[in-house]
């Protein structure tokens, strides 16, 4: 009997497989296949990321710093509106490595750590929490007082225990090229209905193409016009969905969803490591796996500390979709150097943004 299975070892599942392994809890984590393959996720990230590591993990993993994104509002070619800081404002990393570094930290606080691990069914009962999976030598079966879901956005977990969806999935591609791009800016092109497509430079690693729409766009049709706007070649394509809008709950009798699983991801961008991250500390804080009534103080203490970042992250995301005329007039406004924090809209009022957008006003 565990105290806590961990499906998935993505960045929330390590994370929280770490955090509990560390407070003293007999913790199981298991992936379906490799840690951090198949891609299918950005590795450009706050700086925060660098919190969440252990010594070293900056070495190991950087690739390039970004001190802000060009707008456009068509192609590749279209005119440029520059949003930029004065330092650097976020990190390009290597995202499977992410994913490798995050599960040996859990490891090494003790947490039992597994690949090749596919869970096909939970059962839950009063007091524990049965699971199976098909394993390297066939199908295995483990007990855990507190099961935690952070096996993605299509969670088996989610499913298995009829915990609600996510409100929406996005369809998301990837593609890498080789060329060597040392820029410091990202590329945002606001041409994907109701969301927008990227270019990340990566440094010596390449760069990084991406897109994201509603399921009934073409996807493909529009991620291959961006390429070819771009006049560039790319490989290791990869896709995945991309859920927007939590759920009304994400807890159960004896389990609870972090991450992907949760939707606990960015409206206006679908990022989610940090936003991930954080959900599975406040789970670590707060769930005792003898006590099934803390899970209650898990639901109320990650939607206090992302709710209103999400709610804002809405509203920006409903520009994307504004009339070009009305972007192009909003981008040209709002353009120049800014005080914003990538994961957190509430920073739109900061000190600091506030004092970027007054010392453009004087120039």
């Amino acid at each position: 009997m565990y105290d806590f299975v961990v499906v998935g070892v993505g960045p929330p599942g390590a994370r929280f497989a770490r955090r509990a392994a560390e407070d003293g809890y007999d913790v199981l984590a298991v992936e379906k296949g490799t840690i951090g393959e198949p891609l299918a996720c950005s590795g450009h990230v706050s700086t925060d990321i660098w919190e969440f590591t252990g010594d070293g993990a900056r070495e190991e993993l950087f690739q390039n710093e970004i001190y802000g994104a060009r707008f456009h509002v068509g192609g590749p070619h279209s005119e440029a509106y520059p949003f930029y800081k004065d330092e650097v404002a976020s990190n390009v990393i290597d995202r499977v490595g992410l994913d490798r570094h995050l599960a040996d930290l859990a490891r090494e606080a003790g947490a039992d750590v597994r690949e090749g691990h596919t869970v096909t069914a939970v059962t839950e009962h009063h007091d524990r929490v049965e699971v199976t999976a098909n394993g390297p030598d066939g199908t295995v079966e483990f007990e855990a007082k507190m099961l935690a879901g952070c096996d993605g956005a299509r969670s088996r977990v989610r499913d298995e225990l009829d915990l609600p969806e996510p409100d929406e999935l996005l369809h998301g591609v990837l593609a890498f090229s080789e060329e060597d791009d040392h820029q410091n800016f990202v590329d945002v092109h606001l041409t994907a209905p109701t969301f927008f497509a990227w270019r990340i430079p990566r440094g010596d690693a390449g760069v990084e193409y991406g897109l994201a729409a509603p399921p009934g766009v073409q996807v493909t049709k529009h991620f291959e016009e961006l390429i070819d706007g771009y006049e560039i070649d790319v490989s290791h394509r990869c896709s995945g969905p991309i859920p927007i809008g939590p759920p009304d709950r994400v807890t159960s009798r004896r389990a609870f969803l972090i991450g992907d699983a949760a939707a606990q991801t960015k409206p206006f961008t679908g990022g989610g490591i940090l936003y991930s991250m954080t959900s599975a500390d406040h789970a670590a804080r707060e769930i005792d796996p003898d006590r099934p009534t803390t899970l209650a103080a898990y639901e109320h203490a990650w939607r206090d500390d992302l709710e209103r970042e999400q709610e804002l992250g809405h509203y920006l995301r409903r520009a994307y979709s504004l009339p070009e005329p009305v972007q192009h007039l909003g981008l040209g406004a709002l353009s120049g150097e800014i005080g914003v924090h990538m994961d957190r809209p509430t920073s739109l009022v900061s000190p600091s943004h506030l004092k970027a957008m007054l010392s453009r006003s004087r120039d």
